[in-house]
């Protein structure tokens, strides 16, 4: 009897289950709400690569939501200006934002080792960090003061070190330069008498234009060739040594990141790391050519005398002596990663820099 029964409740059930067409939505898909959101860059859109970089995360946070999940990007002063991402972020003006952690040294210095500081983590070397030193932990607990969620989402490979209006040879060369610069640098330059300038990549060209500057530097050739900073200047340094492998973030404000359900937070964190690695894939496509179509139009490239690094890194560590007597944040976090890059410039000693050094000897004899 009590089986009987128990099939005509099943049958009702199951006739009422097709007339309401299927069963009920997933667990997964009612934990996914709709939402738009939007990230403000500190990148003009003609910057395809550094700026296209926020657009593939937000495709891939589409994409992987079926796009319940929608992030606008805008370009810098669309929203805020370029340099005040981090303002934006954190008093919630924006939901995101996309930027380079050492425009905020102003702030604290401790901002800049999530992006570069003079002499420091290669690209590759700052993901080890990032992910394996200890990196995304320390710098999680340093930007909950500012209610800021951060994630590596771009890196732009080794830079050159700038356009200058003339040569410089020796480090008196430097004093009395005005050179738009960012993070660190411009504490390290101004001990060799350069007067930094702190200007975002758009207005950087007019700035060397009109000579309100006498030298820029800002990513490598590719990015500086669609600026035109070749038409300005003459004289093209390098290395970099100011941002040997500097890494973009990806900001939420705290807030907004802890309301999301966990399943959109791992997609989040997931679009990040794509558009993580397509930026700096591109750069290295795409810079050889740019270097040489540079070179071929008159631009004069030439490496920084080896007087002037000595000089430069010398400041450099001053710089990070000082910032450590006034700064415990910046300390607790400095002194492991240095010991980091010790460890981590020996082993690419070993073999990275001696299959490089080789390699390079060979493309100057012409036989690659």
């Amino acid at each position: 009897m009590q089986r009987r029964k128990f099939l005509r409740t099943a049958g009702v059930g199951a006739a009422a289950t097709a007339a309401t067409g299927g069963l009920a939505a997933p667990a997964i898909a009612q934990s996914a709400p709709e939402l738009k959101w939007r990230m403000t860059s500190s990148f003009p859109k003609s910057l395809d690569t550094i700026f296209g970089a926020s657009e593939i995360f937000a495709k891939y946070v589409a994409e992987a939501t079926d796009n319940k999940f929608q992030i606008r990007v805008f370009a810098a002063g669309e929203i805020v200006p370029g340099l005040q991402v981090a303002d934006a972020v954190q008093n919630g003006t924006v939901e995101m934002g996309h930027t380079a952690s050492y425009y905020y040294v102003g702030k604290d210095p401790t901002f800049a080792l999530d992006c570069a500081i003079p002499f420091g983590l290669n690209a590759r070397q700052q993901d080890a960090w990032q992910n394996w030193g200890g990196g995304r932990e320390a710098m999680a607990d340093f930007f909950k003061d500012y209610n800021i969620h951060s994630m590596p989402c771009g890196n732009t490979g080794g830079q050159m070190g700038g356009w200058f209006r003339k040569e410089i040879k020796t480090v008196d060369d430097l004093k009395g330069l005005k050179m738009r610069t960012s993070g660190f640098a411009g504490l390290v330059l101004t001990k060799l008498g350069v007067v930094p300038q702190q200007i975002a990549g758009g207005d950087i060209y007019p700035s060397l234009e009109k000579g309100a500057i006498d030298a820029a530097e800002w990513v490598g050739p590719y990015d500086d060739q669609k600026l035109g900073f070749n038409k300005v200047a003459p004289y093209y340094y390098y290395p970099g040594w100011w941002e040997v492998g500097p890494q973009l973030s990806a900001y939420v404000n705290l807030g907004k990141w802890n309301e999301l359900p966990k399943a959109y937070q791992a997609i989040v964190e997931a679009a990040a790391a794509k558009a993580h690695t397509a930026m700096l894939a591109k750069y290295d496509a795409q810079n050889p050519k740019a270097l040489r179509e540079l070179v071929a139009g008159g631009t004069k490239l030439l490496p920084f005398a080896p007087a002037i690094l000595e000089a430069c890194y010398v400041a450099a560590n001053q710089v990070y002596d000082e910032t450590m007597a006034k700064n415990a944040r910046f300390k607790k976090i400095y002194e492991p990663w240095k010991a980091f890059r010790g460890e981590s410039v020996l082993w690419f000693r070993v073999v990275e820099n001696t299959l490089d050094n080789f390699m390079a000897r060979q493309s100057a004899a012409n036989k690659l």
